[in-house]
């Protein structure tokens, strides 16, 4: 095994086959990034959403894909003329994985690629042991989505953070205030009904214990963009608690326990979460002076 990869795994419990499948993910993840830096993207854009809390900040929960947003607005940005730069890192440090396109989701100005590596044959890359290798089912795959924002809301500030796995390297990251309001945004204007995202609301549990204030002009510009207000409408704290709240009304409890379990590495951090949590939660929500 390659002796960066190795060092890589210590940071993970790797005693079953969904630790294994998680550090697989997280560690593709961060190649991933690595390959784009190298092709010189985050000159065009940044990194933000679940999965830069947990490589950047630390967040307690294992996340799926990567989110980037352009700097500015670029409607012929292509996310395929940076897979040969995240296929390059992937063969060097010992991975077979294919990189595809996903089609363009023009209504909400995405561009999608995905990483696809075989579970099994890469269980074995890692050394995992035989008998949870037996256990993956030989045409079970691992995928990490990478997408692209290419018509951003404006008001965003960005900063860069540094990165010492699999090499140093220095990721353009959304501030943690504008982190904060595109998580909001995102609890606000989700409309799945049997699709819960438990994570956003996990998600916002951070923000409010790590004292981080969220920016009220960006999160203004995101709910613009997706119409959840009207330019002239007034939306301030006062404004951002009550529609949260309205949120919280309507919101399966069991189902967003369901949807984030899987990303813990110790359950029991669900164990007190309620509707009164929530509601405390969300009055400690503080904001940025603008």
């Amino acid at each position: 095994m390659n002796e960066v990869l190795q060092a890589m795994l210590k940071n993970y419990p790797l005693d079953s086959t969904e630790n294994y499948e998680n550090a697989l993910k997280e560690i593709v993840q961060e190649i991933v990034l690595l390959g784009l830096w190298r092709a010189r993207f985050f000159e065009h854009a940044a990194f933000y959403g679940g999965t830069a809390l947990r490589i950047l900040h630390q967040l307690n929960r294992y996340s799926e894909d990567l989110d980037f947003s352009l700097l500015k607005p670029n409607s012929g940005f292509q996310l395929r003329k940076y897979h040969q730069a995240v296929s390059a890192e992937l063969v060097s440090l010992g991975f077979e994985a294919d990189i595809e396109s996903i089609s363009k989701d023009d209504a909400h100005n995405i561009d999608s690629s995905f990483v696809k590596l075989n579970t099994a044959k890469h269980f074995l890359i890692v050394s995992a042991p035989r008998d949870l290798v037996r256990r993956v089912h030989h045409q079970a795959n691992i995928k990490v989505k990478f997408e692209i924002d290419i018509d951003p809301p404006p008001g965003f500030s960005t900063e860069g953070i540094q990165i010492f796995r699999p090499a140093p390297f220095t990721v353009r990251t959304y501030t943690l205030p504008d982190l904060f309001a595109g998580k909001l945004s995102a609890v606000l204007c989700r409309t799945w009904q049997h699709r819960v995202k438990g994570r956003d609301w996990f998600d916002l549990i951070w923000f409010v214990a790590s004292h981080i204030p969220v920016h009220m002009g960006h999160l203004r510009q995101r709910l613009l963009q997706s119409q959840f207000i009207k330019n002239d409408f007034i939306f301030g704290q006062k404004e951002l608690k009550e529609s949260l709240n309205q949120k919280l009304e309507g919101l399966d409890l069991e189902r967003a326990m369901s949807d984030v379990r899987i990303f813990l590495k110790d359950k029991r951090q669900l164990d007190g979460w309620s509707k009164d949590l929530f509601k405390a939660v969300i009055q400690r929500i503080q904001v940025t002076p603008d």
